[in-house]
């Protein structure tokens, strides 16, 4: 395995052509950053990616991308609520794409503190640090889909397999950033808070930003679990040979979105962030890839030739039964729109799991880090 090159010093730091600056990435050892992360240093372009490595197991994507890329890699360990390593790392950054965070309902009702602590006092030491520069980078900040709260007062319908809105332009179209935002759990009112600072300091202190508010994102190097990544967590459960809980009645729904759009989309905002800055966006797969959890049940029954045991449990806090993004505006102000259908990005990630399932379980020192969720 290649080795993480970490360094703290900027001279260092610095890419190997004198004016060529960094694409910086926060949280970039995650699942979404190692994709983002990918797909740049793939062009040519040097990356420094800032993690704390606090996920067992996320070094592996490091290393992965370190074997790849040799030196056009830099690797800052370091956390975000460190202000003078943000500091460091934003001084050459040509844009940046902030990841980093807590990102589990559950672990922020367990602690609260830490989930303030990151995805709050995180991205105010984040935006601090650009403040600072003369010259402010572009700052796309990936934001949920649960700050618009439990969408409690939607009237839905129960079908067989899914609810769906009694609204017919709700059906068509989703939820749009018109929607009231209604901050529910620890998670919802620190990313929240986090959201807005991010608009707040576009509009005050004129810094390029633009908020993704997130529905589902699903693909390679993704090692879900029931907090978090639940695509992939249902497609590991299954080729594992182990029950898969439904949390609720199952009909709930959401768009979902293969990462390769979300990067085109990432990308995108950073090339279009002078027509976009100061402005919020839904982003998934929208109205042409929703799925329910049974929906995504008989799937895998279909791509692994029988059907997952499956256990009921109740219904998880804040829990919402229907969700699907209303992508109409970031395609109107940028022409992106989602390549990859559902039932074919569900049939890659199958593919990938059990390439990365099969590895480990053919090499022994692997099998516990696999088991480890890296998203």
């Amino acid at each position: 395995m290649g080795e993480i090159r970490q360094t703290t010093d900027v001279e260092s730091m610095a890419p190997s052509r004198k004016k060529e600056r960094w694409m910086l990435i926060t949280g970039g050892a995650g699942f979404i950053g190692t994709n983002l992360a990918h797909r740049i240093l793939s062009e040519g372009r040097p990356v420094l990616i800032l993690d704390n490595l606090s996920r067992p197991g996320v070094e592996k994507n490091l290393n992965w991308l370190c074997d790849t890329h040799g030196d056009l890699v830099r690797v800052e360990v370091a956390d975000i609520c460190d202000s003078s390593a943000m500091d460091r790392a934003v001084t050459q950054a040509d844009a940046v794409f902030h990841f980093a965070a807590q990102v589990a309902v559950t672990t922020s009702i367990d602690n609260p503190l830490l989930d303030f602590d990151v995805n709050v006092q995180g991205t105010f030491n984040l935006l601090e640090s650009i403040r600072r520069r003369n010259n402010r980078p572009p700052l796309v900040f990936t934001s949920t889909n649960k700050v618009y709260g439990k969408l409690g007062n939607l009237k839905l319908i129960q079908g067989a397999r899914r609810y769906e809105p009694a609204d017919g332009r709700l059906r068509e179209s989703g939820i749009n950033e018109n929607f009231p935002l209604d901050f529910r759990s620890p998670y919802g009112c620190s990313k929240g808070a986090a959201d807005q600072y991010v608009l707040d300091y576009s509009r005050i202190y004129r810094i390029p930003a633009t908020v993704f508010r997130m529905s589902c994102i699903y693909g390679p190097h993704q090692f879900g679990t029931e907090d978090q990544g639940w695509v992939a967590h249902f497609l590991i459960q299954a080729l594992s040979g182990k029950p898969i809980v439904l949390y609720g009645d199952g009909c709930q729904v959401r768009d979902i979105l293969f990462v390769e759009d979300l990067v085109d989309a990432l990308l995108t905002a950073r090339e279009y962030i002078g027509r976009i800055a100061g402005e919020a966006f839904n982003i998934g797969g929208g109205a042409g890839n929703v799925v329910s959890l049974m929906e995504l049940i008989d799937y895998i029954t279909e791509l692994g030739g029988k059907r997952p045991e499956v256990q009921s449990a109740e219904w998880r806090t804040e829990d919402q039964k229907y969700y699907v993004s209303d992508i109409t505006k970031f395609r109107a102000m940028t022409g992106w729109l989602p390549a990859v259908s559902t039932r074919e990005g569900i049939r890659s990630l199958w593919n990938w799991l059990s390439g990365a399932l099969l590895f480990a379980n053919e090499n022994p020192a692997a099998r516990e880090t696999m088991a480890r969720p890296l998203n």
